[in-house]
């Protein structure tokens, strides 16, 4: 079926342009007794790109199944291209306007055809002619920077390529709806920024309408309009802007004089103050107040007198305004935060300062030829809360693996909790907790089970067993599911549970491989609640590896890893300083044709130039003078606005890892193309 009816009267083709591509209304899907989507409407307009955002079991997966006709609902109106979509038959009729890309990294791909022969493949199943997949073929692979590759298997790809590879099989046909599910999942910040914008200029050259899914917030902004979505309902829809003016209230950061001063400011705020997060040394409050004086007053005052170095105010982001709407519809899950109310910490429950508590030394590790880490060098002091960012494949979970003393290293030299690695793995392993990327529970046991067995692993006590049991069903707010089997539990509780399990014997050094992945944000801030707790509180130390960039601001210090090498290492505040010194300070600007802008900008040598949704950001040297220049520049375009804009860690970490593969390419094309 072609996607426009020529035979039709030109008034009765614009009418056909003008109705929804999609048309979902009461949408009602169940599996058993559980309900996936629970009375969701909402409409895909033709050219935009449409946002399902929200935490795992949310729905969104089921939705873009159902529209994609490859899942039945059982109540609601379906309508995609004006076509009633209510049997199998008549979603056959829609399909070859389709492009569907499931959720994980490259599964819809074959691992071992080569990069050009799954395109061919997939072009077969689409019934293209030769002359069409040809010109095609070459057309995606040069505008996603595949052509390079198209004789390297797809299972040797990085994450980033498995993605722009599968877009390119989805697109190959020239489908007019594209439906891509978490297509960013697990993939680094880099990959992430170039996906969106591959994505953005291919829609709008072709004239493609997309709906996406994803459980990073701070993805919104990429998006013409969105739903926010929570156990199968819409909360709120509509554009970035229009979302965030639904929850009334200001954002206050503030930073206490005296670091030793935080653990009791924290626990005055959060008594007045339910959403609250610590980020390294800073405390951000929402107050649920319009005026930014007033609410500042308010915050002031509850911090009886403790002394602040630094306060501001800021506009809320996307994460925090779902989470206020979580709240104030009562769907935070109130009775489960007030289960969890972790009793004082006394004296002797406090690890002593006793100077590094991790060194790395040189660390290096090879496979074979392949040399995973390589010299890598870092120090933690008791106590912090140190992060190891880096893409996938960068060696952080490598790095963890030889501290733990799971892997031996190459070379180099590594001591943890006052012990060598090399010789000391017993000892280390008494001192330390270790979390894994994979769930290390036992599903089919109850929490309680999982608690009792590794206090039986660790050697505890029965009384010692006892009282770290009723800590951890505390700190992870669990006691009203300590019968429940571990399965059943959602992924935020799953994963404090993990925590509670490897935290059971004390330990002075706790280490976190990506433990929030899959948790949806409260979920993650409450685990990030527990973690500031340890620090501050008991003074255990922890090394945690995170995807997620906002993580990394709740970190004291920040080592980012490349090619196996720590690239970077210092505070997260330090590493912006350091950024904007050498690349300018980050401006917004909003434009009416946002991709041509986008031309413009990185033609004229605005390289950082990057779209976010109908808006672009950039860094510029001087921000005065580049401002003037740019406005002339884009005048044409029609009305400019042009704002300053904070500097996030994903702009840091982005920055830093394209100027170095920028010198890794130029190195290999002064070698003659060797690497």
């Amino acid at each position: 079926m072609n996607a426009v009816n020529t035979d039709k009267p030109l008034d009765a083709q614009v009418a056909d342009s003008a109705r929804p591509v999609v048309d979902v209304n009461n949408l009602m899907k169940r599996y058993g007794d559980s309900i996936a989507m629970d009375g969701i409407s909402l409409q895909v307009q033709a050219g935009e790109i449409y946002g399902l955002i929200g935490p795992d079991g949310a729905g969104k997966s089921s939705l873009l199944k159902v529209v994609a006709g490859v899942l039945a609902h059982d109540a609601g109106d379906l309508r995609v291209f004006d076509c009633l979509i209510d049997s199998e038959k008549s979603s056959e009729l829609v399909k070859d306007r389709i492009g569907l890309m499931p959720q994980g990294l490259g599964q819809n791909l074959y691992g071992d055809l080569s990069v050009e022969e799954n395109i061919d493949y997939f072009g077969g199943l689409r019934l293209l002619s030769k002359q069409e997949l040809s010109s095609r073929k070459e057309a995606l692979l040069r505008s996603t920077r595949l052509d390079k590759f198209r004789d390297r298997p797809m299972k040797n790809l990085s994450g980033g390529m498995k993605q722009k590879l599968g877009l390119v099989c989805t697109l190959i046909h020239e489908p007019k709806l594209v439906i891509l599910d978490e297509p960013t999942t697990g993939v680094d910040p880099v990959s992430r920024r170039e996906f969106w914008s591959i994505l953005a200029r291919l829609l709008k050259e072709k004239g493609i309408t997309a709906l996406v899914s994803t459980a990073y917030m701070d993805e919104a902004s990429r998006f013409h309009r969105v739903s926010l979505m929570h156990a199968g309902k819409v909360l709120a829809s509509g554009d970035p802007e229009q979302i965030k003016a639904l929850a009334v209230g200001t954002i206050v950061s503030t930073t206490c004089v005296q670091m030793a001063q935080q653990v009791d400011a924290v626990k005055l705020l959060s008594q007045h103050f339910p959403q609250m997060e610590v980020l390294g040394q800073e405390m951000r409050m929402f107050v649920d107040q319009a005026d930014p004086v007033v609410a500042t007053k308010e915050l002031m005052q509850c911090l009886d007198g403790i002394p602040q170095q630094h306060s501001e105010v800021l506009e809320p982001e996307l994460e925090d305004v779902f989470i206020a709407l979580l709240r104030q519809k009562h769907l935070d899950n109130a009775d489960q935060k007030k289960a969890r109310q972790p009793a004082e910490v006394s004296a002797s429950q406090r690890h002593p300062d006793q100077g590094l508590a991790i060194e790395a030394e040189n660390l290096s590790r090879t496979f074979g030829a392949f040399k995973a880490v390589d010299q890598v060098s870092f120090r933690v002091p008791q106590g912090e809360i140190f992060g190891l960012l880096g893409a996938n494949g960068a060696g952080k979970s490598t790095v963890i693996k030889m501290l733990t003393g799971i892997l031996s290293q190459t070379s180099g030299k590594g001591n943890v909790a006052g012990a060598d690695v090399r010789t000391s793995g017993r000892q280390i392993r008494e001192r330390i907790g270790y979390m894994s990327q994979a769930f290390s529970l036992y599903l089919d046991l109850s929490v309680l089970e999982n608690i009792r067995l590794y206090a039986g692993i660790y050697g505890l006590t029965r009384k010692e067993t006892a009282a770290r049991m009723d800590w951890i069903l505390d700190m992870a707010g669990l006691r009203p599911f300590g019968k429940a089997l571990t399965g059943s539990l959602p992924m935020g509780l799953r994963q404090r549970l993990a925590l509670g399990c490897a935290l059971i014997h004390r330990p002075q050094v706790l280490f976190l491989d990506e433990p929030t992945s899959g948790v949806d944000p409260i979920g993650r801030r409450a685990f990030w609640d527990v973690l500031f707790q340890l620090s501050r509180e008991e003074n255990v130390t922890i090394l945690v590896t995170t995807h997620y960039m906002s993580e990394a601001e709740h970190c004291d210090h920040i080592a980012l890893m490349y090619a196996g090498r720590v690239v970077a290492d210092a505070s997260p505040e330090k590493l912006k300083e350091n950024v904007e010194a050498e690349a300018g300070k980050l401006v917004e600007i909003q434009t009416p044709d946002p991709q041509a802008a986008l031309d413009l900008l990185q033609a004229d040598g605005y390289t950082s130039a990057a779209l976010f949704g109908p808006r672009i950001h950039v860094l510029l040297l001087d921000p005065e003078a580049d401002s003037a220049k740019i406005s002339e520049m884009l005048k044409p375009l029609g009305t400019l606005k042009i704002a300053p804009k904070k500097l996030s860690m994903e702009d840091v970490f982005v920055h830093i890892v394209t100027r170095l593969e920028a010198q890794d390419a130029q190195n290999v094309q002064a070698k003659g193309g060797r690497p």
